[in-house]
């Protein structure tokens, strides 16, 4: 079985993403390219018979001449390819639709001479516009295999994978012929350079010229190329503008033989009519909170089912080992520590599935792009614009992808504060310490019969997170003192139904990352927390058992009340406990007791480990009959020394106002590090979200409390 590379590449919008999944399946796995943080995607699919795909899913880019540091990435895979992602064929996805503009990146991969299939999509999108395309034609004109595809119906995938076999076995060849004379753009230098290099084509020679100090050549080949730039004259500027000149008048005769468009002012499309009102300057905002709040609505509302039955199934099986299993270290150890920890990832399942799954139907739908468009004008007012609007809104799945994504954000001052308020956004790792904490103390009441009080709450949290993003960020754009042009532009892309098989894809896909990274996570701290709450220094836990020992045996009437004394004692003793008791002093003010301050620590190693780390420290030292409660339970009948409640509406509120705002997550601030070259703007990060979140919860608290 023969396995090539392949790198799918073609404009944003084009449908790329679309083929791939179709393409691959589940056989996809995301990383990062080498040396930078940008991710890419890979996975794997059979061709024919004999021959089998590595394909990877570069960024989307118009052109050869990168602007972005995604672009770039693409730019260098397919200019001096890595040995790993070597392509040894290209498939590019051009939008029939839009034809003119997708050329342009077509004809530039056609003069590298590497080995092109294109997948042309969009060809219903292209009819309804009135757009008719002569395919033999327009395969002669380029000279390689034009396939018409539609990914999301999985129509002309067998012709395309057969036009990839043939080209693979060169059946199909790169064409002899340039698509413009890239030879007369600089003649005395392309021609110099291929002298002492005669393999590469004019075009890769030209390039060559153009960025040879951004692109890793071999230490001969750049030699040359310097050489090459000092001795003969070479005019970048004039060079580039005369070849897409070049280009463009070619696409203009391409598209004469082989394209027929009819006067698009005579087909208005549905996009468009439905565009008037998505987009209007006022209904579209009020569109916009419809659709965020339906959708916090609905991750209550659906997954409030499951996660009881999740939570049940977990209580029942834990007092049913309870009663089963001899009182003994490894039963403790089982019951507190692994199913504890099992409990506290598995509870939280649904309603990831559910935000993720719903936030692939937005972008699915072509929804997620309008809201970019909508929310321009008010992020030019913060200091950043319209493109930040997606980094942010990926924040609210997971901060470190949505800090990598604002390098298609070409200001440099506007990528950096967008960089700086993106943890602010409401990650999914937050939504579990939500959801256990407005269950305690918010009560499930529905307003005018439908709107969940909880649901309300959940809400407002994430727009707590977004107004203080955009505060943060008009505070900052006058301390920052970057000078730069900035722009926007966007390419809306057109609505489409919604693929409910990507949908559940994506969904299954969360959830299985959930339950592998984060609960790799969860469960090794939980292990270690048990350890820390079962031990103690010294011989302090003895005393403690002796002591209550010997009131048990004097004092026969009050044995439940001592068991009760001495399993708090005993955790008081331990070295979570007292490492806890160190820092109470400090966050008493929020109304926070010594367990909350455990798990503010363990949870900087990831959020949700907040509720783990509730897990074991309330199921520590318990007997069997209190193992068949809930974790929401235990945590409500919890009471200080005083013996009143820990968790009243006052620490309820502070705590979730604490977490929306304070950097608990130590692999954001490593890709903020690798992101910004420098430990400066993550510990200014960290210092300001932290001091942020201490002052704002010690209000609530003073207020509510």
């Amino acid at each position: 079985m023969r396995v090539i590379n392949i790198a799918l590449v073609g404009n944003p919008n084009s449908g790329k993403s679309s083929l791939f999944n179709a393409l691959t399946g589940l056989q996809q796995k995301v990383g990062n390219f080498p040396g930078v943080t940008v991710d890419k995607k890979t996975g794997t699919s059979t061709i024919g018979e004999h021959l089998t795909a590595n394909i990877i899913d570069l960024p989307g880019t118009y052109s050869l001449y990168p602007k972005r540091a995604d672009e770039w990435v693409t730019y260098e895979v397919l200019m001096n390819p890595d040995p790993s992602t070597r392509p040894e064929l290209v498939v590019l996805i051009a939008d029939a639709s839009n034809l003119k503009r997708n050329l342009l990146f077509c004809s530039q991969i056609i003069d590298l001479k590497i080995p092109l299939v294109i997948g042309l999509s969009m060809m219903d999108i292209a009819r309804k516009k009135g757009i008719e395309i002569d395919i033999p034609g327009l395969e002669r004109d380029l000279g390689v295999p034009v396939i018409p595809i539609n990914p999301r119906k999985e129509k002309g995938l067998d012709k395309l994978r057969k036009a990839i076999e043939q080209t693979a076995r060169h059946q199909y060849r790169a064409p002899s012929r340039d698509f413009i004379a890239n030879a007369e753009l600089a003649s005395a230098p392309i021609a110099e350079l291929k002298h002492q290099f005669p393999s590469i084509s004019d075009y890769t020679a030209i390039h060559y010229l153009i960025n040879y100090a951004h692109i890793d050549l071999e230490p001969s080949l750049r030699t040359a190329v310097e050489s090459v730039r000092t001795q003969t004259p070479f005019n970048t500027t004039k060079v580039q503008a005369e070849e897409i000149m070049q280009r463009y008048a070619r696409i203009k005769q391409v598209m004469a033989n082989s394209v027929v468009e009819t006067d698009p002012l005579q087909k208005a499309l549905f996009t468009e009519h439905l565009d008037k009102i998505l987009l209007h300057k006022r209904w579209g905002y009020v569109i916009l909170l419809a659709v965020l709040f339906l959708l916090f609505q609905s991750i209550f509302w659906i997954a409030q089912y499951p996660m009881d039955a999740i939570q049940w199934g977990f209580a029942q099986l834990t007092g049913w080992l309870g009663n089963l299993l001899p009182v003994s270290w490894w039963s403790d150890l089982l019951l507190n520590g692994i199913l504890a920890g099992l409990s506290g990832i598995m509870v939280f399942v649904p309603q990831i599935m559910i935000l993720f799954g719903l936030i692939t139907l937005l972008e699915d739908t072509g929804y997620m792009a309008r809201i970019s468009f909508l929310t321009d004008k008010l992020m030019r007012k913060v200091g950043m614009n319209g493109k930040s609007v997606m980094p942010l809104i990926s924040g609210f799945a997971c901060a470190v992808p949505a800090i990598m994504s604002t390098r298609n954000i070409e200001n440099r001052k506007e990528r950096l504060l967008t960089i700086l308020v993106t943890p602010l956004m409401s990650c999914s790792a937050r939504l579990p310490v939500y959801t256990i904490l407005i269950a305690l103390v918010i009560p499930r009441h529905y307003l005018l019969g439908f709107l969940s009080l909880q649901g309300l709450v959940m809400m407002g949290l994430y727009l707590l997170g977004v107004v203080f993003a955009l505060t943060v960020s008009f505070v900052f754009k006058r301390l920052i003192k970057i000078r730069e042009r900035s722009f926007f532009i966007l390419e809306l892309p057109v609505y489409r139904a919604p693929r409910w098989k990507n949908m559940f894809m994506t969904m299954w896909e969360k959830a299985r990352i959930f339950l592998k990274d984060a609960g790799q996570v969860i469960m090794v701290i939980s292990l270690i927390l048990w350890a820390l709450s079962s031990l103690g220094p010294g011989s302090g836990m003895a005393r403690i058992k002796d002591h209550y020992a010997a009131l048990e045996k004097t004092d026969t009437a009050h044995v439940d009340d001592y068991e009760k004394s001495k399993k708090s004692d005993l955790l008081a003793a331990s070295y979570a406990g007292r490492l806890g008791k160190a820092i109470e002093p400090v966050i008493r003010p929020l109304g926070f007791d010594w367990k909350i301050g455990i798990a503010l620590i363990t949870s900087f190693a990831a959020r949700e480990v907040f509720v783990g780390t509730m897990a074991t420290l309330y199921s520590v030292g318990e007997d069997n009959s209190e193992n068949q409660l809930t974790l929401q339970e235990k945590m409500d009948q919890a009471r200080k020394e005083n013996g009143q409640k820990v968790y009243t509406l006052g620490t309820g509120l502070s705590l979730m106002i604490f977490y929306v705002l304070a950097m608990q997550c130590m692999s954001t601030l490593a890709v903020v590090k690798r992101e910004t070259r420098s430990w400066k703007w993550p510990l200014f990060q960290f210092v300001y979200m932290t001091g942020l979140a201490y002052f704002m919860s010690f209000i609530a608290f003073q207020i509510f409390g």
